[in-house]
């Protein structure tokens, strides 16, 4: 995640944010296939590469097993079935620019994606449009859909989820507040704000956000690493309320819906499992030692990481090569 300096679109990155983050973030990724036999899931366990040195930020996926990448320096989205890669979103397309959170929901049709303008961290993107934004694209071809600013000068576009009637929740990290648009909307709403969303002094706000099998929606911010959990009631944002994980975490990110709890990415290496009971949040760690993660998305039973290097884009290894970069296969607890 990133730290906005306060000028207008324009965050910058903090060294211990950086140090820890490092998020190399998937782009492209590949076909899984999950196979269920007497019990057991099966898949496919290689990882999966991604083009070069594209920084992914985050992936989502489709039911069918495609998934699609966006690109933290290049901008735009990859999309890969069948083991093969296109540029579904071209960089730039519909005034893009640097893609973080990428959401595929397949009722709408629709694929949607958080553009930022980071020049001030010194990652040009594909355009010079300022601001945050979340862009919406048509889910098979593309095409540009629709284009909505997030309102706070000090915005920056995280990550999205979609609820059952087809309202977009979308996490603002440099301002406190998760926004709403509801189908057929023509801008962003203040969906939820509350003080305890606010990022802290050379801290990083809101990141994950999912909706729970409750029907409430469940937040994290980054740094400090907290989860929330914001009720919802009648389509209106209830009581915002802080959870106290069984463990301390340590730079919470991603979080998707998983069962009846969640799948939680920590910038530390993990993959965690989250299950909610009132105001506790059991935490149990599902792989360790994953490369700076930064994302999860779940394809029957395997969830694939998005293994990152954003040091070496932002960060303190910036200039040196950054390998291969890779989507990882995890096991997923039933």
């Amino acid at each position: 995640m990133i730290k906005s300096n306060g000028d207008a679109g324009h965050p910058r990155a903090t060294g211990e944010l950086l140090k820890i983050r490092r998020a190399s973030l998937l782009s492209a990724a590949a076909v899984i296939l999950a196979l269920g036999s007497a019990g057991i899931a099966r898949a496919e366990t290689a990882p999966v590469g991604v083009p070069d040195k594209s920084f992914p930020e985050s992936v989502t996926s489709t039911s069918d097993g495609t998934l699609y990448v966006g690109s933290f320096n290049h901008g735009g989205v990859t999309k890969i079935a069948g083991g093969k890669a296109e540029q579904l979103v071209k960089p730039g397309a519909g005034d893009s620019r640097s893609t973080l959170g990428v959401l595929a929901d397949e009722k709408s049709g629709t694929l949607y994606v958080c553009s930022n303008d980071i020049s001030a961290m010194g990652v040009a993107g594909p355009s010079d449009v300022k601001g945050a934004w979340l862009k919406t694209f048509d889910l098979k071809s593309g095409a540009p859909k629709g284009s909505f600013a997030l309102t706070d000068p000090k915005s920056f576009c995280n990550d999205i989820v979609v609820g059952a009637d087809g309202t977009a929740y979308v996490s603002d990290s440099f301002a406190p507040f998760v926004y709403s648009l509801k189908p057929g909307g023509s801008a962003l709403a203040t969906f939820a704000t509350d003080p305890q969303l606010a990022p802290a002094n050379d801290g990083v706000g809101l990141d994950g956000i999912a909706i729970g099998a409750d029907g409430n929606l469940y937040v994290t911010t980054f740094i400090p690493a907290k989860l929330f959990k914001i009720e919802i009631k009648d389509g209106k944002a209830g009581a915002v309320t802080e959870l106290k994980p069984s463990r301390p975490l340590d730079h919470a990110d991603a979080l998707r819906a998983h069962g009846g709890g969640f799948l939680l990415i920590e910038g530390n290496g993990k993959l965690d499992k989250v299950t909610v009971k009132g105001s506790e949040a059991t935490i149990d760690t599902v792989k360790d030692g994953l490369a700076e993660p930064v994302s999860v998305t779940q394809v029957g039973d395997v969830g694939w990481v998005a293994e990152g290097k954003l040091s070496y884009v932002i960060g303190d290894n910036k200039g040196k090569d950054p390998g291969p970069f890779k989507l990882t296969p995890v096991a997923l607890p039933k």
